[in-house]
This record gives C-alpha cells, sequence and structure tokens, in this order.
C-alpha cells in the first residue's frame, strides 16, 4: 500500500472515530428497555441459537440503508466493503447483445466471480436473472447473476450478508457467502414518500415514489409495498472522461502516457469503409492508380490528400487507410451522442400475509413483481463479415458503364483501366453504417414470485413449509442490419441502392455521414434484432428446527432439519437471424454465413433444465457455559452442519461445515469455521453448442514485424489488433463441478472495562481464506495469440489460429524481418475447460459503537473494512511456457500475458475497501455522514512507453444527509452523496465500471409522510 493510500485510509476511520469522540465525552442518561423481537439471522436455521456469535455477519438495519442514499440495490450493495466487482452492468460492452443489458447488474462476494455468491430474499433462493454474458473474469465463458436492481431498496427491512461460505446450510452454490435481503412485513398502517436526485454537471435525474399500506387484525396481517422508479440516461456528453474514445488529453500530464496510442480507443469500423477489388492489375482513372495490387481503395476527406475527386470535398486514393497513422483522425468515435448509462423505468410490487389457522399453525404468502424497461442509445452498427458489394451497385465506382436497364452510369470514374464494360464487385469489410442510425436498444425485464406455506410449533419444534415459483424473463431489442437485405439493396441499380461509398463526414471525421444513403435504402437494411431469455425457480422446502433438543453440560443443544426440492429452468432464444434459421449467402461468391445479421456473431439458441434435492442438518452444541465456571473459558459453542445434494446432471455431493465461538472471558471472543462448496456449471456452459464471439487481442507476430523493420520502437506503440476475427467457442457436456474450500478465524472484542457511559463497543478482526478448483473458464484469444507468436518466432504455429493467406500487403508487411509472412487472424478456436486452482484470502476489521438516548442524542458509528491479502491463480502449462520464453528473450519482454501469480491490486481488485458511517438522532431530527475508501489498483493492459501498467489512483467518497420530522409525521430528508465531488479516478476507458459509478456529486432530498 503506497503512502498516500494508507493515509487515505486513515482518514476513512478517522472520519467516524472523531465524531465517535466527540459524541462520548457526553454523560449518558438511564438507558430505556427496548423490545427486539427474536429473528433468524443468515448464518443458521435454528432460532436463538448461541452459535451464531461463530459467523462473521454484516447487517444493515432500515436507517444504516437509508443512510446509504443508494436507491438501486447495485448502489446499496457497492457500499460493502467485501463486495467485488460489478462485472454485469449496463456500461459493460453494451453495444452487443451478447451481453446482459439493461437494468442489471450483478452480485460477487470477495471477488471470486459472478455466480459465486447465493442471495436470498426472505431467507429464499431468488431466481436468477435470465440472460448471460462473458465477463471480464471469464473471458466469454456465459455466467449468470443475481440481479442486484431487482432489490426493492425502498422496501427493505435489512440485509444480511454472511461472510462465510454457506454450503451446508443454503446449498452448494454458495461458495462465497449469502446475501439475503429481508423485506418490510407487518405493516399496520399507511405512508408514502417520494424522492427526487441528480448527478451535478449531468442530465442524469432520479425520481422515486413509494407506498406501504397493511392492516393488522386479530389473526394475522397484510402487507403491500409499491415502488415506481425513473431515472433519465447519463449521456457521453455530460463528462470529459465518458465524452471521448480518445482519452489521451487526459493523460496529456502524465509523460509515459502521453503518446501511448492505445489510448486512443477509437474505431477502425467507420462509414470510411475498408473496400477492395480483389488482386488485379492496378486500376487506374485518367492515368492516376486508384488501386494497389492487391486491389485496395479507400475514401478520404480531401486535406488527407486528393489523387481522384469525387465531389463534396471528399476524394479516391489507393490502398487500405491506415488508421494507425495518418489516417487515425478517420477513426470513429463511438462516444458521439451515446449514452453512458440507460434511462430506466423500474416498478416493485411485494404483497406478503399472514393468517393464524389455529393457535399453533400460521399460513403465510408471498406475491412479487418486479418489471423494468430501459432505454439506451449506443453507435451505429458495424460490419463484422466480409459481403461483397456487386458490380451493378449505383454508386459502385467501378460499375458498369451502362446499368441492365441501358441506363448511362453516372458514378463510374471516367478513364478507367483494367475494368470490364461490366464492372467489378467490390469486397467491404470493416465498415459502420452510419446512416443507419443509431442502435436505440430497449430492454424489458421482469421477475415474479409467489409463495406459499405454513409453520407452526409442534412438541417444542418449529416447522415451516413452504411451494415457491419464480421466473425472470429479459427482452433485448436492439436495431441491427439484415446482411442478405443489405446485399439485396447494395445490387440496385437506382439511387435507392445502399451506398457504402463516399466515406463520412470531411470537417468531422470522426463521426457523422455527409454522404447518407436514402431514406429508403436505410429503412430497407434495418431491421430489430431480438434476444429473449427466460429462467425459472421451481422450489419446494420442510424446515424443523428446536433449540433445545437435548441437553449437555454446556446448556441444551440445538437442531435443524431441512428438505429441499427445486427445478431450474433456462432458456436463450436468439434471434432466427443469427441462432442459424436464417442464413447469409453471399450472391456474389455463393459463401454462407451463419450470421445473418452484420455485427453479430452466430450463435444458436440453448435451453436446459436441472433438478436438485437436497437434505441438511445443523446442530448447535453449546460445550462450555458460564455457568461451568472454567478458567479462561467462559463459554464454547459449535455449529455442525452438512448438507447433501444430488444433481439430475451432475450427481451426488456432501458438504460439511463447522464453527467454533470460544468465549475466554465475557467480552472476549474467537471464533473460527471451516466449510465446503462445490459449484456445478450453469445449464449454457454445458449445453451450448459452438457460437461466435468477437476476439480481441494483440496480434503479436505482426507487432514483431513492425518492430524488426523500425515502425515502432516498443510493443506500447504497436497498434496491430484484430479486426473481426471470432473466438469460435464450444460447450462442454463434460465439465467438472467446481470444488471449494472455505476457512476463517477471528477474535470479537466487546470490552466491558469501559464505563457505560462511553456506550456500547464491539471490535472484529477475521482472515478468511478460499480456495477453488476446476474453475470452468477459457485460455482466450489473447493466450491464444501469444502462443501463436512464440511458436512462429521458431518457425511453426498455433492450429487454433486460424488466418488468411497473405496479402501483397500482409507480405510487404514482413519483408526484411525475417519473418515469415502471415494473413490476418479470421478466428480462434477454443472450449470450456476445468481451469488450474484459485486461491483468494483477506482480512476483515469492523468497529461498531453506539451511544443511546443521551441528552444529546443517540450516535452510532459504524466502520467495516475488507483487505485483500491474497488472490494467485495457477496460471497453468501454457502461461508458463510463455512466461519461459519471455524472460528468455525468445518473446519480446512487451508482450502481455496474464499475471495470475499475485492479481491484487489489478483491475478490479483493490487491496482495500472500508466503509465508515455515524448516524445521530435526538427528538425529530436524525443526521448521518458516510465515507467510502477504495485503495488504488492497476491496470496491467494499460501499459506506459517503459512497460509500467497505469494505476487508478485510490478514492475517497464523503457522503451525508440531514432529516427532521414535522409534527404531522412528514418527514424531510436533503442528502448528498461524493459531496467533495471526487468522480471515478481517471482509468482506461475513463474510469473503471466495475468499481465506479460514472458520475461526481449527487444531490437529493426525500419527503415522506405516515398517515
Amino acid at each position: 500500500m503506497t503512502y498516500s493510500s494508507k493515509i487515505a485510509l486513515m482518514a476513512t476511520t478517522a472520519t467516524a472515530v472523531l465524531f465517535a469522540g466527540a459524541a462520548m465525552a457526553q454523560e449518558a442518561l438511564p438507558a430505556e428497555p427496548a423490545q427486539v423481537d427474536e429473528i433468524v439471522v443468515v448464518g443458521t436455521n435454528i432460532k436463538g441459537a448461541r452459535t451464531t456469535a461463530a459467523l462473521p455477519v454484516v447487517v444493515a438495519d432500515r436507517e444504516q440503508i437509508e443512510a446509504t442514499g443508494a436507491t438501486t440495490g447495485d448502489e446499496l450493495l457497492r457500499t460493502i466493503p467485501q463486495m467485488g466487482d460489478v462485472l454485469f452492468d449496463s456500461a459493460n460492452n453494451p453495444q452487443t447483445s451478447n451481453s446482459a443489458r439493461g437494468d442489471v447488474n450483478s452480485v460477487n462476494l470477495r471477488s471470486l466471480g459472478v455466480g459465486n455468491t447465493l442471495v436470498l430474499l426472505n431467507g429464499r433462493r431468488l431466481v436468477q436473472h435470465p440472460t448471460s454474458q462473458g465477463t471480464s473474469d471469464t473471458g466469454t465463458v456465459p455466467v449468470l447473476s443475481y440481479n442486484s436492481n431487482a432489490i426493492p431498496v425502498a422496501g427493505l427491512e435489512r440485509l444480511e450478508v454472511l461472510l462465510d461460505g454457506a454450503a451446508a446450510i443454503y446449498g452448494a452454490d454458495a461458495v462465497a457467502g449469502v446475501v439475503n435481503t429481508v423485506l418490510r412485513t407487518d405493516i399496520d398502517g399507511l405512508s408514502f414518500s417520494a424522492r427526487y436526485g441528480g448527478a451535478e454537471g449531468t442530465q442524469m435525474r432520479d425520481t422515486e415514489l413509494n407506498l406501504f399500506a397493511g392492516k393488522t387484525f386479530d389473526r394475522g396481517n397484510v402487507s403491500l409495498f409499491a415502488n415506481y422508479a425513473e431515472r433519465t440516461a447519463l449521456w457521453a456528453s455530460d463528462q470529459d472522461y465518458t465524452r471521448s474514445d480518445d482519452l489521451r488529453p487526459l493523460f496529456a500530464d502524465y509523460p509515459d502516457f502521453a503518446n501511448v496510442q492505445s489510448l486512443d480507443g477509437r474505431s477502425s469500423h467507420t462509414p470510411w469503409a475498408r473496400l477492395s477489388v480483389g488482386s488485379r492489375a492496378v486500376i487506374r482513372s485518367n492515368g492516376v492508380n486508384v488501386t494497389n495490387s492487391a486491389g485496395a481503395f479507400h475514401y478520404q476527406p480531401s486535406s488527407y490528400g486528393c489523387p481522384v475527386s469525387v465531389g463534396n470535398d471528399v476524394c479516391l486514393a489507393s490502398g487500405n487507410l491506415n488508421f494507425n497513422g495518418a489516417n487515425r483522425e478517420m477513426r470513429y468515435d463511438t462516444r458521439y451522442e451515446t449514452t453512458v448509462r440507460p434511462s430506466v423505468q423500474r416498478g416493485n410490487l411485494f404483497l406478503t400475509g399472514r393468517y393464524n389457522l389455529t393457535p399453533d399453525i400460521e399460513a403465510f404468502g408471498e406475491l412479487g413483481y418486479y418489471t423494468a424497461h430501459s432505454r439506451a442509445v449506443q453507435p451505429p452498427v458495424v460490419n463484422l463479415n466480409q459481403v461483397w458489394i456487386p458490380a451493378s451497385n449505383y454508386y459502385n465506382p467501378f460499375g458498369p458503364v451502362r446499368f441492365a436497364d441501358g441506363s448511362l452510369n453516372p458514378n463510374r470514374l471516367p478513364g478507367l483501366t483494367n475494368v470490364p464494360t461490366g464492372g467489378l464487385p467490390v469486397l467491404m469489410t470493416n465498415y459502420r453504417f452510419v446512416d443507419v442510425g443509431f442502435q436505440v436498444v430497449k430492454v424489458d425485464n421482469y421477475q415474479a414470485r409467489a409463495l406459499g406455506g405454513l409453520r407452526g410449533e409442534w412438541h417444542g419444534f418449529n416447522w415451516e413449509t413452504a411451494l415457491l415459483y419464480s421466473e425472470a424473463g429479459a427482452k433485448d431489442i436492439s436495431p441491427n442490419v439484415n446482411m442478405t437485405a443489405l446485399q439485396r439493396q447494395m445490387a440496385l441499380s437506382t439511387p435507392d441502392a445502399y451506398n457504402p461509398f463516399g466515406g463520412g463526414c470531411s470537417a468531422t471525421p470522426s463521426y457523422g455521414d455527409c454522404l447518407p444513403s436514402s431514406q429508403v435504402a436505410a429503412d430497407a437494411v434495418r431491421f430489430d434484432l431480438r434476444r429473449v431469455s427466460k429462467t425459472t425457480l421451481t422450489l419446494a422446502d420442510f424446515k424443523l428446527s428446536r433449540r433445545d433438543l437435548f441437553h449437555l453440560p454446556g446448556g441444551s443443544v440445538g437442531m435443524a432439519f431441512g428438505l429441499e426440492a427445486r427445478r431450474e429452468t433456462q432458456k436463450d432464444d436468439r434471434d432466427a437471424n443469427v441462432d442459424g434459421t436464417f442464413t447469409f449467402t453471399d450472391m456474389v461468391t455463393g459463401e454462407t454465413n451463419l450470421s445473418n445479421v452484420s455485427a453479430v456473431s452466430p450463435n444458436p439458441d440453448t435451453s436446459g433444465s436441472r433438478e436438485v434435492f437436497s437434505t441438511y442438518v445443523e446442530f448447535a452444541v453449546p460445550l462450555v457455559s458460564p455457568e461451568m465456571n472454567i478458567p479462561l473459558v467462559h463459554s464454547v459453542d459449535v455449529q455442525l452442519a452438512g448438507r447433501y445434494e444430488h444433481y439430475s446432471d451432475f450427481g451426488s455431493v456432501a458438504k460439511p461445515k463447522i464453527a467454533v465461538a470460544w468465549d475466554v472471558v465475557p467480552g472476549v471472543r474467537l471464533r473460527g469455521s471451516y466449510s465446503e462448496g462445490f459449484r456445478a456449471p450453469n445449464l449454457e456452459q454445458t449445453n451450448a453448442t459452438q457460437y461466435g464471439r468477437l476476439a480481441s487481442g494483440v496480434d503479436y507476430i505482426r507487432c514483431e514485424a513492425d518492430l524488426r523493420a523500425n515502425r515502432i520502437t516498443t510493443f506500447a506503440g504497436c497498434a496491430q489488433n484484430l479486426s473481426g476475427a471470432q473466438l469460435l467457442v464450444a460447450g462442454n457436456p463434460d465439465l467438472k463441478p467446481e470444488e471449494s474450500t472455505n476457512s476463517s478465524y477471528g477474535l470479537v472484542l466487546q470490552p466491558s472495562f469501559i464505563p457505560e457511559r462511553f456506550g456500547d463497543f464491539t471490535f472484529t478482526i477475521d482472515r478468511w481464506r478460499i480456495e477453488q478448483e476446476k474453475i470452468v473458464g477459457l485460455l482466450g484469444a489473447q493466450t491464444a495469440l501469444a502462443l501463436d507468436y512464440l511458436e512462429r518466432v521458431g518457425g511453426g504455429s498455433n492450429p487454433l489460429v486460424n488466418r488468411r493467406a497473405p496479402t501483397p500487403e500482409d507480405i510487404l508487411l514482413f519483408q526484411g524481418t525475417g519473418l515469415t509472412p502471415v494473413g490476418e487472424v479470421v478466428s480462434i478456436n477454443d472450449r470450456f475447460i476445468n481451469l488450474q486452482p484459485q486461491t483468494v484470502a483477506g482480512l476483515d476489521v469492523s468497529m461498531n459503537w453506539s451511544l443511546r438516548r443521551t441528552r444529546y442524542g443517540t450516535f452510532i458509528v459504524n466502520v467495516n473494512g475488507s483487505k485483500l491479502e491474497k488472490f494467485t491463480r495457477d496460471p497453468g502449462d501454457i502461461v508458463n511456457q510463455l512466461y519461459a520464453a519471455r524472460a528468455a528473450g525468445t518473446i519480446n519482454a512487451g508482450t502481455t500475458l496474464p499475471d495470475s501469480s499475485q492479481l491484487i491490486g489489478q483491475n478490479g481488485r483493490p487491496e482495500w475497501r472500508v466503509n465508515a458511517s455515524l448516524t445521530w438522532r435526538k427528538g425529530p431530527w436524525r443526521a448521518g455522514a458516510s465515507s467510502q475508501y477504495v485503495s488504488a489498483f492497476d491496470q496491467p493492459g494499460l501499459l506506459s512507453s517503459a512497460n509500467t501498467p497505469w494505476e487508478v489512483k485510490g478514492r475517497n467518497t464523503i457522503n451525508a444527509y440531514v432529516d427532521y420530522e414535522f409534527p404531522d409525521d412528514t418527514r424531510v430528508r436533503v442528502g448528498g452523496r461524493d459531496l467533495t465531488d471526487q468522480g471515478p479516478p481517471l482509468a482506461d476507458g475513463g474510469y473503471r465500471g466495475s468499481v465506479y459509478s460514472p458520475w461526481g456529486r449527487y444531490w437529493y432530498v426525500n419527503v415522506s409522510k405516515t398517515f
């Protein structure tokens, strides 16, 4: 940790402690007894069990939740220091329907990865969000997550986070822990609240309405919570770090990064098309070369040179565009007139009820419904496939002398040589359909839940049984270009032919199209691409518990026993134009592409289901009680649990857990636990047939050619990025489940020697460690390219990397380098496999202090911090081979390799996260302040000229609120988040969305009324 990081961390803690010290100096008034209902906190199924003291649990009550100022589940969970990267996010790769888009965010305790945290609602499972996506941790391995934005924050009674493996209690997939959201129930009366807020300097505004209504009667209660929230879009133009893909001006003050070309993230897919008539004799117009020997030509503004003018300050020139050199400013800026976050309208309804059928039996039920509609504006779609423009195209500069109807072609270049009178077809590769319009992405999500059950007492046993059905659906609709319709429209010999010739705008070459196709043409090629996904969860369970099953000298032994049967289904229905129903056959070459969409890889529909039967048993065993008067052993309590699960597709598994709490003396507790976990591959990982994804990476063998030819001085200056290549991924029904072990030990101090007038203190410190094996993953495109680089400098090749035959330009690129010329990468083959082990370890610390009912009010301070101390993965034989080659100088030292020896402080894994809060209330007044600190971390993918990674600086944000309750039960709250307007620290892409939200200071006002 750097010195500045340590200072920021200490300041975070001091923010709360200084407030605490001022309050502690006040004289306490006599405390009034408080009536607290006995509740079962996540971590055990035994009501009143002393073994809950052995478990590291973070509980945030309604007041603490309100103090965060969070309006969404994502904003709330980001305040928990143990929560890791948020990888399902509206700003994470939103330009493809292969991502989970819309009102969705993920849950990821300990940064173990999406899918390792179990999320509950009122103690029972939630259905997963149905749309899968590959995340930065898994590459293109599809993973599923619970949607944190479906959590109705305003309706929460409390949030419980178990920071311990809970496979033996809740299910083998609770590897990193459990998040339990408990909704408000037993409402008696009517209350209403309204909130309005917004981020300074942006167009983003929030409006939220909440209704709570309920009635308690002799034998039960019915409660209703209704919520409506609306958030306007956050536009890229609102802030400097989102305004442009070209971030070089933001890094100008950092000399080592000032000239790093990778900071210019503008796209080589532009309206300035990459065109070719194929290898043939050079074509000339009135004696001027308009193609090279490879048949390549392009359009450019006249300011870049004008071999042949075609009017409107646009000229035709031979060769491909060099977007890494003289034509860099013609790259397309995808941030232009697009959104960073979509506009969202969200609704939540939750109805709960209970009714005493008899004095010993109660019926209960839940009905819940969440719905959301989002609208994002994304850049115009690109062409990822090769497509031939027929010779008959009206705008083709190498078209026929006369069209089929006998009319003279007005757009054929004059004085052409080496072009037949019938014209030539033109191959189009890189292109952006700017004249078709921006992608307006509309996503509709819903989640429905119905539960009914019975509970009661029988001969000293508490029992409960319930039947749950829940489903979630998502419909993603975005405009795209139909390849068959496109080529049909490009074959026309009329002005309504689609026109990819002529480029964009000379005055603004990075955006816009000043020579667009006709509206008829644009409408003819555009269609709505659809992705519809759905998951269901059906669950039946029975629970039986008793806190005093039998007695030992140390006290009563508690027991819980349960049975659970559940069925899970998932279906991902891809558009008929990408699932193989409608394919594209090029009318010029006859070649077929499984995708009929310009910007989406072929992807078959996937579906799957599994049934899981489980049974568990849990014991709370008091080995030593205070009454036994054993020196230095005030009490010892043990939790023993085991769970057996049978999966219909993976067989059976049994997992144990043991947790111990040892009170040395009153107020000094040692605790520890050991558990095992098991995570089955999700339904898409096992059921998917081969599909394609756009592969990203650097083609290092071409970088080596640039280096040897002195076109670059270091690999940091290389811009040989893949363009249009596909990563061909196959599912694997033979995947084995991931296995895990989880251990922790810690200390809890509740010092009794501090006088009562100074309040109640609790200090905790816990070390934890999680080891996982057989993690499902891919080798990835970049590793395959690095291996291909190593093999080719030795005269071989990587057979998984598929390339085109070298073109004359490719041969020229490699000339004089001593390397065998290679063509561009077409595709890379990969398959889901069980990878090497992963080990994660860390330290959790907390301090809680409360001073209640003094003459100056009630004060509560909470400090919660988490430190990552180890995060490593065994890289495997292939990556180890690459490291050895780099160390030996066989491959260049600037070759980026996955560094899994220590992943702490890289990308979204900061070493420290700390949250501190102070709340105060007295009479009608309430106020609170909180701070959130995230330490610095590196981005290995962004290297300086000296091959050092960019450091995303640490950040400490301050939030505060104050509210007042009027005598008529009207309460008004005014608050702000990030009061010092820190905003997200500068990072590759402008900011790191998996760690930070892309806005700074945010103000809000909330008005509530109870009737």
